[in-house]
């Protein structure tokens, strides 16, 4: 085995002490301090009383506002990164850079660029050091078991999938000031609110070829858009609808596959259990085939504990993480693919944005009545 495979525990430091460490990530890994998996080394944050309050309040030996003198000074082994997406490129090279592995939050980074620079920054082969993305919701017993089905065939060829992301955020939202931006949220809700779930359609729906998008800023002040809605096709064939709203007063998270044999669907907010699912079948399908299909196994929900545990054990065990390199990437191309077709009104295809492509380095692309005021400002001298 590598030399870049770490024994447990993994020494971890979580870099940003926020809600999303506090709600989330603290919990899933004190428990599995409990069990032995990882110790948590290190607090790190630009806010020395925020950083030494959190480390008080959880007991970590380490508090720092200076990234690259933690990972100097304590050496983890996995750096858990719970900050803005402006700044993931820049911490996770750094972290990979120290030899640490990175999981880090959605969104991964602001553009396929930052995500290429990332995965350039890695080790060699699979044992790492490497970086992956909170994409929990691949993670529950209701998803593992439902990507079985489907990739088995038991449920036959999936035909027509549909994938919205429907919620609702009102005008004090916005209020906040980096939020709506492209430099600082990322994107709006195909970017920052819907990319789960259409993590979780293209885990299981499988490699996407061609996307048509539309987006429109109907209600919010933002720089970006609130509603997008986009027609996706899969190698296998099938066709899928994409949804992402923030105008959407009954919010619900929603996936539908309808296959030859049957029609899956989850229905949920922000996680699911097993109840959340439902399989339907075709008429004529034996109802002891149906009972098998509708046996889902222990309930573990889809959490980032979920995935924490999957990641550690991947680590461990020298093995390349589902959500890292061209397992995480191929989302993050979808949701840029939706942003171009959009602004450009065309059909994008799977690996047409690359170096030289202004949806590249930036979602907006530069495209007009949607590129920062900035942007426009510096093309417009330009030319």
């Amino acid at each position: 085995m590598s030399s870049h495979v770490p024994a447990a525990p993994l020494r971890t430091a979580v870099v940003g002490t926020g809600s999303i460490a506090r709600s989330s990530h603290l919990p899933a890994l004190q428990k599995l301090a409990a069990e032995g998996a990882v110790e948590v080394a290190a607090a790190v944050d630009v806010d020395a009383a925020a950083v030494r309050a959190f480390a008080d309040e959880y007991g970590i030996p380490h508090a720092s506002t200076d990234l690259d003198a933690a990972l100097t000074e304590v050496r983890p082994d996995l750096v858990v990164l719970c900050t803005p997406p402006a700044v993931h490129r820049e911490q996770s090279v750094a972290a990979l850079g120290a030899g640490a592995f990175v999981w880090c939050e959605k969104p991964p980074c602001p553009s396929l660029a930052d995500y290429d620079a990332v995965t350039g920054a890695e080790g060699d082969g699979d044992t790492g050091p490497y970086a992956s993305i909170v994409f929990q919701h691949r993670f529950g017993s209701g998803a593992r078991h439902v990507r079985a089905l489907l990739g088995s065939g038991a449920l036959g060829r999936p035909l027509v999938a549909h994938c919205q992301t429907t919620w609702y955020r009102d005008r004090a939202y916005y209020a906040v000031p980096w939020r709506g931006r492209w430099a600082t949220e990322g994107g709006g809700p195909a970017m920052g609110h819907g990319i789960h779930q259409t993590d979780l359609l293209l885990d299981l729906m499988g490699p996407w070829t061609e996307v048509r998008g539309m987006a429109g800023r109907l209600v919010h002040d933002v720089e970006t858009e609130d509603v997008s809605t986009a027609l996706v096709r899969f190698g296998s064939g099938a066709v899928a609808t994409l949804v992402n709203s923030v105008l959407s007063p009954d919010e619900v998270s929603r996936i539908r596959i309808d296959c030859e044999l049957a029609t899956v669907e989850l229905t949920h907010l922000y996680g699911y259990r097993n109840a959340d699912w439902r399989i339907t079948p075709a008429p004529g399908v034996p109802e002891e085939t149906v009972a098998a299909w509708r046996d889902f196994g222990a309930d573990e929900p889809s959490s980032h504990l979920a995935q924490l545990r999957v990641l550690t054990d991947d680590i461990r065990n020298g093995r390349r993480h589902s959500t890292s390199g061209a397992g995480g990437r191929r989302t993050l191309e979808l949701i840029t693919a939706v942003y171009k077709s959009a602004f450009t009104d065309t059909t994008v295809r799977a690996g047409d944005i690359g170096p030289g492509d202004p949806y590249y380095t930036a979602l907006h692309g530069g495209a007009p009545g949607w590129a920062p005021a900035t942007v426009r400002e510096e093309e417009d001298h330009q030319a």
